[in-house]
């Protein structure tokens, strides 16, 4: 500030700040608030139905008109639903088929992007091109040799059939060379001349680096195993062995679809992705963002 501006703010006859922009409307900040709260509701108001739906009576689901509040409010579907279906076994597959396919999607996702990463061998960009290719075909375009696969292998029914073909994650390799190629080539040159292998300069210098990509593709690649139905769909038939996206289908009886007992297995079943999304908020919207930059 100069020596005469200060005379000036000291005397108060400094130019006066013109402030009745401040009181005009901020038209496009308002139509774009309105925009996204009836972009927001039309989102939410499904699962607003599912939960309302799942708590009223069997007669009163398909009331004309339709009742938008659960009055007479009832959990006799949630009870119905844990004690007469297979919902708890359903929960365990769930479960224990997506913390294997997380633990070993990013265990041999990480490791091979290391390889093709930080490694010199014969083939390395043929095995990447093969890669990108397999990247770019649809997952159902491989159902039935994967389904002939899993039946030669006895695998139908099995918690290997429902596993092993979701092991198969072409994207996690390529996010995971991106941000591994963004190590200094200096701490790996370092690591070798300090007699390091490639084992410990994997999990001891590249992963504390990268843990943050990693809790994010960890924690997308177990929602993904969670909410998967086609496939399991396709290999299961027995109902112990269905995880709960296809146990949803079997929760009817003689007279057709329950429908507010099926809406109680819905939101429970998506209850552990609400929490795990919640609980990692910032590391979900990591690992989808890089997903959706390599995809874009």
């Amino acid at each position: 500030m100069s020596q005469a501006t200060a005379q000036e703010v000291l005397r108060g006859t400094a130019p006066q700040v013109d402030t009745r922009r401040r009181g005009r409307p901020n038209v496009p900040g308002i139509v774009g608030t309105i925009f996204t709260l009836i972009m927001a509701a039309v989102w939410i108001f499904p699962l607003y139905w599912a939960v309302v739906t799942s708590l009223k009576r069997e007669n009163d689901v398909l009331a004309n008109p339709p009742n938008w509040l659960p009055i007479p409010l009832t959990f006799n579907a949630y009870s119905a639903v844990l004690t007469e279906s297979g919902l708890l076994r359903w929960y365990w597959n769930s479960v224990l088929t997506g913390v294997i396919i997380t633990f070993v999607v990013v265990l041999l996702c990480m490791m091979c992007a290391y390889a093709i990463s930080q490694l010199s061998f014969p083939g390395k960009n043929l095995l990447f091109w093969t890669l990108l290719a397999g990247f770019m075909i649809p997952g159902q375009a491989l159902t039935v040799p994967q389904f002939i696969l899993m039946n030669d292998l006895n695998a139908v029914n099995t918690y290997a059939g429902i596993i092993l073909p979701q092991l198969i994650a072409p994207a996690v390799i390529i996010i995971y060379k991106q941000f591994f190629d963004a190590v200094p080539g200096e701490l790996h040159d370092a690591a070798v001349i300090d007699g390091a292998g490639e084992g410990r300069i994997l999990f001891n210098i590249f992963l504390p680096i990268n843990w943050g990509i990693t809790w994010a593709l960890a924690i997308v690649t177990f929602i993904g195993a969670w909410n998967a139905f086609f496939w399991p769909f396709i290999i299961t038939s027995s109902e112990s062995m269905m995880t709960i996206p296809v146990g949803i289908t079997q929760v009817n009886d003689a007279f057709g679809v329950q429908y507010a007992r099926t809406m109680a297995v819905a939101v429970l079943a998506g209850l552990p992705v609400v929490v795990a999304y919640l609980a990692f908020q910032n590391r979900v919207t990591e690992g989808i963002m890089a997903t959706a930059g390599l995809k874009g």
